[in-house]
Formats: C-alpha cells, structure tokens, sequence
C-alpha cells in the first residue's frame, strides 16, 4: 500500500504499480507526457475504461479540463464518486438483479459494495478524502445531444465563419470545409467522396464562398444556396450542367427532410457547441465535459463527432502554445471512426490534431478493443501505448507490427501476461516497456447508464423559465385578457413559457440594448461591449429600473413576435409614451454605472484581452501559472537527476557487491563444513587418525578460520550499500523538500484576479434599442 505522499505529488497522474519489480513502485505518469498523445487497447474485460477514469481523475485533481467522448455510456461512471462510502450512496446506482442472483436484497448489496469500494480503494492508499478532492478539483457535466436527458448541446453555430486567421490558412480552410460537407453528408446517408461527388463538391463550394466572406450558414441557408448557389461556375462548368437544378432540388429537399424530421430540432436546442464553455465554467472553473452519444443512430454520432473535432481544431488555433498540458480529449471507442483505410469524416480532423495538438499542450487518448481497426500510420503520432489483454495471436502481432514495423519477441511475451488490470506501456519516454496494475478507481463502475440514469444526474434548467426567475417581479396589478396597445416608437415581442398550467398573466418590461466604447491609453485598451438589460418598471411606474435590469446577451433566442393565447396582460404604465426620455435614462444609466472593469493578474502583468470573459481569463493565467510551475519542476528535478542517477550507479554496484561476498561467504561455509565432515567421515571409516588425515582437518580448520573473515566483509558491504541508499533517500527527501515549496495546484476560481475600472465617456455611448417584452409575471 503506498501513502498519499508517494503518489500525489506535481504534475504527476498515480495510474497503478509496476508488477515486475522486486519491492511495490507506484507508475507516476508525467502529466506533460501526454501531450504526445495515448493509445488504450484491450478486449472486453481487460480494464480498459478502468485504466481511462484512472488517468481522467487523476487530470481531474490536478485541474486539467478534459472533452470525453463516449459512444457506450460508461464515462458518465466519472460521476458516481461518494465521499463517505456509504450504502446510501451506492444504493441507488446497483444493479438489482445482481443483488438478486447474489442471494442479497438491494441494500445488503449496496453495503457489499460499500464495502469492497472502501477496501479496495485502501488497498491501493486511497481513501475518501480524495474522491472529496476530485469532486471539489473540476465541474462535471453529461451532454446528450439531440436528447433532452442529459444537458442538450445546439449545433446552430457549427456553420458559422471560422476565425479570419483560419480562413487564412488555405489547408486548414480546406480541411475544415471537407468535412463540414462531409459530416452533414453522413447524416442523411450520402457517402461521399470529396473528389468525385458532385453533392460533396457542391455543398464544399457553398461553405468556402460563404465563409471566405465571414458569413455564417445555418441549415436552411445552406438549402436555399443548394437551389440558388451565389456563383455561376464550378471549376470550368456551368452550375447548371455540373449540377442540373432539378438534381439540386432533390439534394435540398433530402436537407430539408431532415430539417423538418420529428426530433431533429433537438439538435438546435441547448447550449452551444462552444469547446472553451465545455472546458471552463463561468467562472474558470475546469470543466470535464463528457458527451454521450450511446442513444445515437450511427450517422449521427459520426455527423456530431466530425463536428466536435472540428470546432476542437479551430479552437486549438486560436490559443497560444505551450509544452503543458492545457487539456484532454478522451474517446472511449475509436473502432470505425479511425480505420485504416477509409475516410470516414472523422479521420481528418482526429489526424490534424494528432499531428498538431501537441504545439498547444492539447492530449489526445483514444481506446478501442479493435486493435485491427485502426490506421497505425496515424497512431505513430502517439507516445504513450497502453496496451492490455488482447483476443487473439492476431492482435497482438497487429500492434506488435503497429508500434515498431517487426517482430520483437520479448515484447510479445510481455504482452502475454497481460490480464485483468494488467496492463504494459510502451512509451517513447521508457526505455523499456512498463508492465503495471492500474489502481482502484475512485469513480464506481457501475457500468453503462442509461438516458433516464443521465437525466438523474443533470441539473434539469428550462432556459425560459431561469430567465423569468431571473427579472424582479413588480408589483401586482389587474390584468385584462385584452393585450394593451402600444405606441409604434416600440418592437413588442413576447415570452412563451413552457408548461403553463391554466392563463400565464404578463407583465411589461423595457429592452435596452447599447454599445459602449471604452478606451485607455494608459492600460492600452480601445474595444466595444455590447450592452443587453431586460429591466422592470419602478413600484410606481414612474421610470424604469435600470438598475434592477438583468443582463441577457442572448434575449432575443428566447423571445418571439407571436402572442400568447389564453394570457392576461397587465396594464402598461404612461412614461412610456416619452420614448426619447427613455433613451436618454438608458445612456445616462450606462454612463454612471456601466464602466468596464479590466481584468489583471499583476504578478504576471497580464491583461485580458476584449473578447475574454473573466473565467477564459482565469483559465489563462491558470495555464501560465502551471507552465511556471513545470517550468520549475522540471527544473529541480533535473538538477538532482545527475547526482541521484550517480548514487543510483553506486548503489548498483555495491549490491553486487553484496550480493558476491554473500556468496563467497556461504561458499567457503559450505566448503568448510563438507571438508571437515568428509575427514572425520575418513577416520570413522578407519582410515584413523593418519598424517594425511591431520592435514584434512588442518586444511578445514583454516578454511573455517576464514568464515569471520568472509562475514566480517559482508556486513561492511552492507554497512556501505545502507549508507549509499541513505544518502539516496536524503537526496530524494531534499528534492520533495524543494517541490513542495512549489504551489501544488493551481486553482483558477481561487485566483486574485484586480479590476480596473475603466469609464466610458457620454458620447461613447450609442443605444441601439429600447423595445417593450411582454414577461410571464411569476
């Protein structure tokens, strides 16, 4: 058993043990090796997503944010993790018909398993005070796209213009564009091939003119440019004879089938698909994401993983580079979305950041039990191979061939005593491969879970209803089933709320909408903030309460023109017929109130940038801390490597050594003890007591004499081997003296981020929007 002290150190993952050492080690994985990407393979029952939750929560401790990608439903196990090990908590998540076949009710099974979570984790020195770590390290979250089970996750934006500095780069736009066209092919069963369908090459030439210009797409703007394409020629030809209009509007009508289908636009609802918000929380928080997508059709799951990996590269190229580890992507089953011969929509992108995702501290894991089914060619971008029980012969020469293009013999009998949680790691980093046990999880496997499960396990929030929740409600006043006329200064829109029981009575409210520009000289700032408030009247409806006003950038996603039937409205109050007094409190507000607070981290002399929100800003100063951190570990542990390597060499040799006057030792005991016996033996036989005979014993008795001696150089070989491996320890002590002085985690909600205020002047201030909401009064 080791204590935390041998496994929770910096920038270090605790995976498990060496199994063919002498003395129990614990296989600290370097966090940064990681970058070079890994491999997890193993057939069903090898531990392979036991090996992946261990690497995950250990990133999880350590803070490191992480995308996993789960087409089987076993990563949601990441979280059922119980900081008191009780029954209670086991008790909902075990299977009751395995509590039946063990002869056991449901809570004796839950306080079996209790149990065997808390001796288990013991067993490897791991005790509850660390799941309550894990639980505190990272936010978790399961996305459940197109399903309502788990957080719905929208993929209106996955069209839209990429970043100007990609469209700049004409292979990455190529790249993007590819399979953009291809993922949505793939949805509705068109197989495509880039070079020679003319659906895929239509739709590819769609997408670039539109993003080259920096206008985003959504689904029905891509259908009506199918029928009515923006440009006259492809390549050399006609539009209309490369793609003949009547073919077109089959495509189109293919699309829009889609569209309208029952349940697709659950693929429009949600949060977006914005791989920083999947990584961070508001606030800075690290974020492990999981997206589940086991209740998926196939051509769905490839559509949403294409477009995953996608916005990850375009994300990837917008951040600074950096030798740590920024982040993760996990995929628990590669198997068919990185063959070795097809192209399927996925590879391209899954390739680019395998060849590319390291300059930006950005690790990818990918497991399968297929090993045959893999493009090697591909995986060569990986250092780290962790490699567990295998089906066949066959397999395990695949990845034999795989990882070193020959056969190499001792490789393969070590892979032959991989078993259960045995695993070996072949890394660039080891000059041999590593057979070791991976530890117990923290995390209760409990197995695949289902929608319902998931939905057990995810915050349930409408949008509309947070949102409502969010205003302050006025006062009560009497309502009328006869909506109020409003004055024409004003857009009306309306709020729907969901699940209204009986009539919903509203209640008016102002939306003003501002751009303000702030500059500084001084802190080198000249950027624009949108401004969205959705404020309450006063008790006395005598002005409005700006003040008490809610931000809601994305207002007009939850608000329509069509007004509600079976509602009430309350009256409106009479200052709203001065419309431009209206504006002028709004600008006059926003003046006073409004200043832009700069975000800055002094001790790094950091500034956030216009377009980051104080938790991207956290998550950035969190990175350069952690980059000074391994900066300075790799620092300290190098400087102790050369005299620790030395002792290492000398401790070597005095064991052999050792080992050598110990042998001699009881080789001139052994000796010493036959030569005598055989004399005496010589004179019972009655030989008697000859000169020759005298000579024998004499010869023994000498030879015993040596015995002292041969102890006496054993116990100095040892007494110097004890003091080399003191010296060692206090090498090793003074080392982890000086690492521990290093911050141990950096925690970017903990962070003391300063605030400059910076105020904008009256003339900066441009209102853009005062319109009248129609509200649901609570």
């Amino acid at each position: 058993m080791f204590s935390s002290a041998t496994y929770e150190k910096l920038g270090v993952f605790y995976i498990g043990k060496k199994v063919e050492e002498s003395k129990d080690a614990p296989l600290l994985l370097n966090s940064s090796q990681l970058t070079t990407h890994a491999v997890i393979l193993g057939m069903t029952g090898s531990g392979k997503t036991g090996l992946g939750i261990d690497i995950l929560e250990d990133a999880a401790i350590d803070k490191i944010p992480a995308l996993i990608i789960d087409p089987k439903g076993d990563m949601g196990n990441l979280l059922l993790t119980f900081p008191h090990l009780s029954k209670e908590e086991f008790l909902p998540w075990i299977d009751p018909q395995e509590a039946e076949r063990a002869n056991l009710t449901p809570e004796q099974f839950a306080e079996k398993t209790a149990k065997k979570w808390k001796d288990g984790l013991a067993s490897w020195g791991e005790d509850s005070s660390r799941i309550a770590n894990l639980k505190s390290s990272v936010e978790y979250a399961i996305y459940t796209p197109a399903n309502s089970s788990g957080r719905p996750i929208s993929i209106l934006s996955s069209f839209s213009a990429p970043s100007p500095d990609l469209i700049k780069d004409e292979a990455a736009l190529r790249d993007r564009v590819m399979t953009a066209s291809s993922g949505l092919l793939t949805l509705v069963g068109i197989n495509a091939d880039p070079l020679k369908s003319r659906e895929h090459i239509l739709l590819s030439r769609i997408l670039e003119d539109a993003w080259k210009s920096g206008k985003n797409l959504s689904l029905p703007d891509i259908i009506n440019a199918i029928q009515k394409p923006s440009f006259d020629k492809v390549g050399v030809m006609d539009v209309d004879t490369f793609y003949p209009a009547k073919d077109r509007l089959e495509l189109s009508m293919t699309l829009n089938n889609l569209l309208a289908a029952p349940g697709f636009s659950a693929w429009m609802e949600g949060e977006p698909l914005d791989i920083q918000r999947l990584l961070y929380t508001d606030e800075g928080k690290p974020r492990h994401s999981i997206l589940s997508i086991a209740h998926l059709q196939d051509n769905e799951r490839m559509f949403f993983v294409t477009l995953l990996l996608n916005e990850i590269v375009t994300w990837l190229r917008r951040q600074p580079g950096t030798t740590s580890l920024r982040a993760l992507l996990y995929m628990d089953e590669i198997f068919g979305y990185f063959p070795p011969s097809s192209m399927p929509p996925s590879k391209m992108p899954m390739l680019t950041l395998l060849k590319q995702a390291r300059a930006y501290g950005f690790g990818v894991i990918l497991a399968t039990q297929n090993p045959v089914d893999l493009d090697y060619k591909g995986l060569a971008n990986c250092g780290l191979w962790f490699i567990g029980k295998l089906q066949t012969d066959r397999d395990r020469s695949r990845v034999i061939e795989g990882l070193q293009s020959g056969t190499n013999s001792t490789l393969a009998e070590k892979l032959k005593k991989c078993g259960s949680r045995i695993f070996l790691l072949h890394s660039i980093y080891e000059q041999e491969p590593i057979l070791f046990e991976t530890r117990w999880t923290l995390s209760y496997l409990r197995g695949p879970l289902t929608l319902p499960q998931i939905a057990s396990l995810t915050p349930q929030i409408d949008k509309i209803t947070a949102a409502v929740n969010q205003i302050p409600q006025a006062p009560s006043a009497p309502a009328r089933t006869q909506k109020p006329i409003v004055i024409q200064d004003y857009e009306e829109y309306f709020v729907a709320k969901k699940n209204a029981r009986g009539d919903v009575e509203y209640m008016p409210l102002l939306i003003g909408i501002a751009k303000i520009h702030y500059t500084s000289s001084k802190n080198n700032i000249d950027q624009w903030s949108n401004i969205s408030l959705v404020a309450p009247f006063s008790a006395d409806n005598r002005e409005v309460d700006w003040g008490k006003g809610e931000s809601m950038p994305d207002i007009f996603s939850l608000v329509s023109k069509e007004q509600p039937q079976d509602a009430s409205f309350r009256e409106i109050p009479s200052i709203l017929k001065n419309f431009k007094d209206i504006q002028k409190d709004f600008q006059q507000y926003l003046y006073e109130f409004k200043t832009l607070d700069l975000l800055s981290y002094p001790e790094l002399k950091m500034n956030a940038s216009s377009d980051q929100t104080e938790g991207d800003f956290r998550a950035a100063v969190a990175l350069k801390l952690r980059e000074q951190r391994d900066v300075e570990v790799t620092s300290i542990r190098e400087k102790y490597r050369a005299k620790i390597d030395t002792l290492k060499d000398k401790i070597d040799k005095a064991q052999t050594k050792v080992d050598k006057q110990q042998t001699q030792s009881w080789q001139n005991i052994f000796s010493s003890i036959i030569s005598f016996l055989s004399t005496l033996l010589g004179a019972f036989m009655g030989r008697g007591m000859t000169k020759g005979t005298l000579n024998q014993a004499g010869t023994a008795m000498r030879r015993a004499g040596k015995i002292g001696q041969s102890r006496e150089e054993v116990t100095y070989a040892e007494g110097s081997l004890e003091k080399l491996k003191q010296q060692q320890q206090e090498l090793e002590d003074s080392m982890q003296t000086e690492l521990s002085a290093i911050q141990q985690n950096v925690d970017p909600t903990a962070l003391d981020i300063k605030k400059i205020p910076i105020a904008p002047k009256k003339s900066d201030i441009s209102v853009q929007t005062i319109a009248l909401v129609w509200w649901p009064a609570k």
